[in-house]
Formats: structure tokens, sequence, C-alpha cells
């Protein structure tokens, strides 16, 4: 009977290590490790003040931007296809360290959107959504100083070869479209607040950001004062997607959620409604494209 004991109270021990173990790794797993940087992190909670991206469908806010704009469409996306774990943000200045983590499966997603060519170039490793932003969609404006006379009087084609860009020679879309200019001189700076600053101090005469409507396309940030051209902007042509790992456990459920999200945020409108309210999709009533030419 000791012995029929023991042994019943093993096998009870045994099924609640098992138990245990179960629950630990439920734990470990019911939400989603997301890192992001802290300044979207930041303008996106202001956005939402407490609400479900679901209830969010006013993006004239001072606190949109093209990256905020993709952050709340993407988890509408997945909530709407099914996927509904929650994620737990960790911010931080990840500018870099984004990219690696989704390739090694440990980022499950990326909040900011690829344009295709970048999105092709680590298909083996990423899952690539439908288009959020299609091709022949995306205007950005030319923002230059405020003093800057030189840049806001551009009237003509002709006049762009008197005129500096700068960019980044790793964002293929922009570098690729302000290459096809005849511009006096492109440079060539990685990091966008030095591009900024260079357009600031007339270094370089403009760079290219999306509008802002309700800031009346004016960009300002920490002694930074840049307006963008009233009459021109100019055609980023080519696609943006969402991304999410192949090699994160949940890379393909969500994957599979996202797609079916989009479908139906597509079908609202509600994809092109924020990008045009943000300033991505712009009236073109009101606007030239400058690069029409180069297409």
């Amino acid at each position: 009977m000791d012995w029929k004991a023991r042994k019943t109270k093993f096998r009870h021990f045994i099924a609640f290590c098992i138990l245990g173990l179960a629950s630990e790794s439920k734990a470990q797993t019911q939400y989603v490790d997301i890192y992001i940087r802290d300044d979207v992190y930041v303008n996106y909670s202001s956005l939402l003040k407490g609400r479900s991206p679901l209830e969010v469908n006013d993006f004239r806010s001072q606190f949109v931007r093209r990256d905020v704009v993709d952050m709340v469409l993407l988890q509408k996306a997945l909530l709407l296809g099914g996927f509904e774990k929650p994620f737990k943000y960790r911010p931080g200045n990840v500018n870099f360290r984004n990219s690696n983590l989704l390739e090694q499966g440990k980022q499950l997603l990326s909040f900011d959107t690829y344009w295709l060519e970048e999105a092709q170039s680590k298909e083996d490793k990423l899952f690539i959504s439908e288009p959020v932003v299609r091709k022949g969609e995306f205007f950005a404006g030319l923002y230059y100083a405020k003093g800057n006379r030189r840049a806001r009087s551009l009237s003509s084609l002709e006049e762009l070869k008197k005129l500096t860009a700068v960019s980044s020679s790793r964002w293929v879309v922009d570098w690729r479209t302000l290459s096809d200019m005849p511009l006096k001189e492109l440079v060539n700076e990685p990091n966008w607040a030095a591009q900024a600053q260079m357009v600031n101090k007339q270094w370089a005469d403009f760079m290219l950001i999306h509008l802002m409507p309700k800031a009346g396309n004016d960009f300002k940030l920490e002694g930074i004062n840049l307006e963008a051209h009233p009459e021109w902007v100019v055609l980023l042509d080519s696609s943006r997607h969402f991304v999410v790992s192949k090699l994160h456990p949940d890379g393909e459920r969500a994957f599979a959620a996202l797609q079916r999200g989009l479908k139906k945020l597509r079908l609202q409108g509600k994809i092109v409604d924020a990008y045009r309210q943000a300033g991505l999709i712009p009236d073109m009533n009101k606007y030239k494209q400058l690069n029409v030419q180069f297409k």
C-alpha cells in the first residue's frame, strides 16, 4: 500500500509539474514584445489617448506622422483579422536594431512600413503584405528653411539646377527619385535629424518630407523650422508594405490576420482616408508634380 501511495503521489507531482510548465509557457507567450522608437510611441500614445486603435478614424492631429498612421492601421488590421494577442511596447532608440530583430525572428513585425524594394531584398525572412500606400499615391513636399528664398521661389524645372538636396542612399526610393532630378548637388547624409539640421542651416536647400496639413505644412523640432513649398510636390513612385518576420513563432498567424484585416480596411476606404488626412496623399488639384517628366 505504501508503494502504491508513493507511486500515486509521484504521478500527481509529475502532473503538477507539467501543468506548472504549461502555465509558465502560456504566461511567457501571452503578449508580444515590440521594440519601437520612443518618439513614435509618444506620438502614438498622444493620438490614442487610451482608446483602442479601432476607435481612431480621424488622423488630422498634430501628433500624426506617417509612422504613427502606419502603427494605427497595422493594429486595426490585426484586430479585424483576428489576431488579438496584446503587444508589450519597449520604446527606445531602435532605428537600426529593429531590422535585425525582425530578421532574427525576435521581433514579430515592423510598425513602420517598408518600400517594396526594401522588403523584397529581405523576402527570404519576411512576409510582405498587400500594399498599404499603393504605387502612385505617395507624394512628398519640398521642405526648406523659412528664410531660404532660393528654394521658395522655385517655379520651373530649370531652376532645380541651382538647388541642392539632401537624403540618404540607404533610402532606395527617395535617393533614386532625387538622383533623377537635374539638381546642382545631392548630398548623402544617413541620419535624418542631421539632414533636417543641414536644411535648416541652408547647407542644403531642401529635403523630402510628406506634407503635414494639420501643421500648415510646417515642420518644427528643437530649433529646426522648415516649411513645404506651396506649389510643388514630388512623387515617390513605389508602394509601401507591412512586413512580418517569418521566423517569429507568431509570424504566420499574424501575417494571415494582417492580410484579412487590410482587405477589410481597403474595402471600407479607411486606408486612403488615413493617409490622405495625414498628408501622404495630397489633393493634386492644389499641387503640381515636380518630377512628372522623370517617371
